[in-house]
């Protein structure tokens, strides 16, 4: 991919408008780009020299997924890397998710919207398409021709430092935007944490001890009314919203993760959506059930409880024995003294 905005060697560029959560290490001639969002807690991701997290993107490590990323590597608009590993000069396509555990090589393609499951391995200059993620040749000497282009002309890796970005303002420490629509203007439970950037319009309640992260869009307007119930948490860059005349109910205890689009729907109580997961109006996902990493759950599906929900559109994969777990990547209350961001 071309990038917009090339830094000077030795500069990082964080745009305005990106959210750095945590201590984020990065080489020079880094790029976070306008609207991405990296949560590093006990600085977990570490990005190289000269690559760049374009718009929207998210990149979010743990202790036990850390992401780390080589030098001269692009992650395409609206990325999601939670937990993984990119080598050195590696393309990522736009909408394109990586889920905990995955390793790719150096000089891979992946292609726009490729999804990578948790634990897969891409080898070395890989051309990887679908959902999920598949190889499906070796890289051409035309596409290693192209990546020279896109890279000024210039593969080169030279030794570099990371440059550490830590934040000073501790995250959840002001309340978002809310935005009133006409006569309707959101309620917000008092022991409810909006990052700074969420930002939330009209008819919208937000339940007790319920977390919105950093870039994340509710939008309650004319079209109906939005209730997110309690302890439940709504992660980096995901948008809310509903068609004319529905509902948007998410119960109890629900987890959205980052990226996710949920449009018109109900989600039962105590279920997980996993990153870059779209729900669609109409549709219902029963109580304790799992929607996987980039699937579509189309309008007016109906789904029972603790069911596995995977594909394009989305199907029954499988059944759960129990609730499932708190995902790693999710927020807990005590990150909340851990992480800080960048004014």
């Amino acid at each position: 991919m071309s990038l917009n905005r090339k830094p000077a060697p030795s500069e990082v560029y964080v745009a305005a408008s990106a959210t750095v959560l945590g201590l984020l290490r990065v080489g020079p001639g880094g790029i976070i780009a306008q609207g991405a969002v990296v949560r590093s807690p006990a600085g977990t991701v570490e990005i190289g020299a000269s690559s760049a997290l374009l718009e929207n993107s998210v990149a979010i490590g743990t202790t036990a997924f850390p992401v780390t990323v080589g030098q001269k590597a692009v992650f395409g608009h609206r990325s999601l890397v939670i937990g993984a590993a990119v080598g050195d000069l590696s393309e990522v396509g736009n909408g394109s998710i990586l889920m905990p555990g995955v390793r790719v090589g150096r000089r891979c393609f992946l292609g726009e919207g490729t999804v990578l499951p948790a634990g897969t391995i891409v080898p070395d200059e890989a051309v990887v398409v679908g959902r999920p993620g598949r190889t499906i040749r070796r890289a051409s000497e035309a596409d290693l021709r192209r990546l020279a282009d896109l890279r000024g002309g210039d593969l080169s890796l030279p030794s570099y430092l990371l440059q550490p970005h830590a934040g000073t303002l501790p995250a959840g420490a002001t309340m978002g935007k809310l935005y009133s629509f006409r006569d309707k203007q959101p309620r917000i439970a008092p022991s409810a944490v909006l990052f700074d950037t969420a930002e939330i319009t009209g008819d919208v309640w937000i339940g007790a001890d319920s977390l919105v992260a950093a870039g994340v869009k509710i939008i309650g307007d004319s079209h109906g009314p939005v209730r997110v119930g309690d302890r439940v948490q709504i992660l980096e860059n995901a948008v809310l919203h509903l068609l004319p005349d529905n509902e948007l109910v998410i119960e109890d205890d629900v987890v959205i993760g980052p990226g996710a689009m949920i449009h018109g729907c109900r989600i039962g109580r105590g279920t997980v959506v996993e990153p870059g997961a779209i729900v669609c109006d109409f549709s219902t996902v029963g109580e304790e059930s799992m929607v996987l990493a980039g699937c579509c759950v189309k309008q007016r599906s109906r789904f029972e409880a603790r069911a596995i929900l995977d594909g394009f559109p989305a199907r029954q994969v499988g059944e759960l024995t129990a609730a499932p777990q708190l995902p790693g990547w999710a927020l807990k209350r005590s990150d909340l003294g851990t992480l800080s961001r960048r004014r």
